[in-house]
């Protein structure tokens, strides 16, 4: 198949109704009342204005996350920005793309910072036979990967950001914080830790540990304060989920 081919045949969201998206029971009245809200209308009639005008809209199933990983089941908060704008590449997740698509700089990144774990034994995981870029089976396993804005148009970085979807990731988060179980959030760069600013002090049921670092990305990731390439989150993660009687995470 052409790049020209494949581009033609890319999925990508092909209509807009909040009340038939799949998302896990739990997630379901949040998302309800989120859309049945004035944000949520707006929200609503603008993706279904660029759908109908022809406008590629990525990912096809933009609330994936919530599908794949019910409320009950978050152990691991990983949290990004907007989803990729390149044809075949988003797939619902943070930081992963769809199955058969190179990895991007970042997650090459997450990639590189995995494998040096594992080299060192800070991390205490199965070794992997390569390096994938669909991350699914995280979700499978209770890590919430959420983007702060969950569609963008092709080939426009953030084209859909402070269109409401912000609003809702918001009350996403605020959901996982008030759960009693353990939870850690993987925090990666100065807008993924904004995100989170104001849930310090607030009062939490059970544990929570706050993972900070540089952005994956080429530009932050080696760079001070705090560089991604080095920084042990997986094994930190795992640990901390471990001496709270959690089940740990085969990255």
């Amino acid at each position: 198949m052409t790049l020209a081919q494949r581009d033609w045949l890319e999925p990508s969201l092909s209509a807009w109704d909040p009340a038939a998206l799949a998302v896990a029971d739990d997630w379901r009245s949040l998302v309800d009342v989120f859309f049945a809200g004035a944000t949520g209308r707006a929200l609503r009639d603008r993706l279904q204005a660029r759908v109908a005008a022809g406008a590629a809209v990525y990912p096809p199933q933009p609330l994936r996350a919530l599908t794949l990983t019910p409320l009950h089941a978050v152990r691991v908060v990983i949290l990004g920005q907007d989803p990729y704008h390149g044809p075949g590449q988003a797939n619902g997740l943070a930081f992963s793309v769809a199955p058969g698509i190179a990895p991007p700089p970042s997650l090459r990144n997450i990639q590189v910072e995995l494998t040096r774990e594992r080299q060192t034994g800070e991390l205490e995981s199965p070794p992997v036979a390569a390096p994938v870029g669909d991350l699914t089976p995280w979700a499978e396993q209770g890590v919430l990967l959420l983007n702060a804005c969950l569609s963008v148009e092709r080939g426009l970085p953030a084209s859909h950001a402070k269109w409401g979807w912000e609003v809702l990731t918001g009350k996403l988060i605020e959901a996982v914080s008030a759960r009693s179980s353990p939870v850690v959030f993987m925090l990666w760069g100065k807008h993924a830790q904004d995100r989170v600013a104001a849930l310090r002090g607030a009062a939490h049921a059970g544990p929570r540990l706050l993972l900070r670092a540089n952005h994956p990305s080429p530009l932050s990731a080696r760079r001070a304060p705090v560089p991604f390439i080095g920084c042990g989150h997986f094994a930190q993660a795992n640990k901390f989920l471990r001496d709270n009687g959690v089940t740990p995470i085969v990255w």
